[in-house]
């Protein structure tokens, strides 16, 4: 990105999320590899607590998932057994008492696949009503045709094979007019930044009024400055600020993960300060574990 859209935003990051991290080049988040950790339970939780919202109203709805993946992961496979990451998120968070209503539902659907750990979409399918519709776009050959096989017996879901940044401007707008767009990509390029924030730009005009959620590790604070900064320059007026800190060293592995929600149904800010202190709380492995959602434009109501 050369344009310095972040220039705005670095009061607010230093006030949301502390001092900025080492810039580095690429994330190499190869999903097999973290399934179930800490940052999957929290895009996945958020996921949750909107589909949820969004399922208030009687109208149909469809989701859209750029970046789909394989749908479902063996948490006792070689990957899962190299990282442990999900022995630290999702199998710690398992046993977890007086938990939040909304973090909840996310749990008790993730329990009932037992060793293996669920994917957005699948996760998307399972929350979704027969008169809502999905999209899980996967451009990898191998990752297509698992997710297929694991979503074969929805029939309100449909899998293309291709690009999710290609694919979104021509399934926007979804024929429902309601709907919800995840960008989830493994951010493995040097400038996935810019691609996602160009992908939500271009999407935002032809669907001004979707729920987007658009996730990403925060490693570069400039990264992640200008990802904001670009959807409010593309016209989001409702923008909020989701931030996930484990806390420990971040010199070797991810600690902190984040999310932007363009126009987020009502109530869902409150309720995610409530599942995303919770999870700082039982998820903590070291100093400066902590969560923040904050509004960078709107704000609820």
């Amino acid at each position: 990105m050369q344009r310095g859209y972040g220039r705005a935003l670095p009061q607010l990051w230093r006030r949301i999320a502390g001092p900025p991290a080492p810039d580095k080049k690429g994330v190499n988040y190869r999903h097999a590899f973290h399934a179930g950790n800490f940052a999957d339970v929290m895009k996945h939780a958020a996921l949750v607590s909107a589909l949820e919202y969004l399922k208030k109203k009687d109208k149909p709805f469809r989701v859209i998932d750029t970046h789909a993946g394989r749908g479902l992961y063996d948490l006792s496979g070689r990957e899962a057994a190299k990282t442990r990451e999900a022995v630290a998120g999702i199998v710690k968070l398992r046993e977890a008492a007086d938990v939040p209503p909304a973090l909840k539902t996310y749990l008790d659907l993730v329990r009932g696949f037992g060793d293996h750990y669920p994917g957005s979409p699948l996760i998307a399918a399972r929350i979704l009503r027969p008169i809502d519709k999905l999209t899980a776009i996967e451009k990898h050959p191998e990752e297509y045709m698992a997710l297929a096989d694991a979503l074969r017996q929805h029939a309100n879901v449909r899998v293309e094979d291709g690009d999710g940044y290609a694919r979104l401007a021509a399934v926007l707008p979804p024929p429902e007019r309601r709907g919800l767009v995840l960008i989830d990509p493994p951010y493995e390029a040097e400038n996935e930044f810019a691609l996602a924030s160009a992908a939500v730009a271009g999407a935002l005009r032809r669907f001004a009024t979707g729920v987007y959620l658009v996730w990403f590790p925060i490693k570069r604070r400039s990264d992640a400055d200008a990802l904001a900064g670009e959807l409010l320059t593309a016209g989001a007026t409702k923008l909020l600020l989701l931030t996930l800190n484990i806390g420990g060293d971040a010199t070797e592995r991810l600690t902190e993960s984040g999310m932007l929600v363009v126009n987020p149904p009502y109530g869902f800010d409150a309720e995610m300060r409530e599942t995303l202190a919770f999870l700082a709380k039982h998820l903590a492995q070291g100093e400066g574990a902590g969560s923040r959602v904050e509004w960078l434009a709107g704000g609820a109501g």
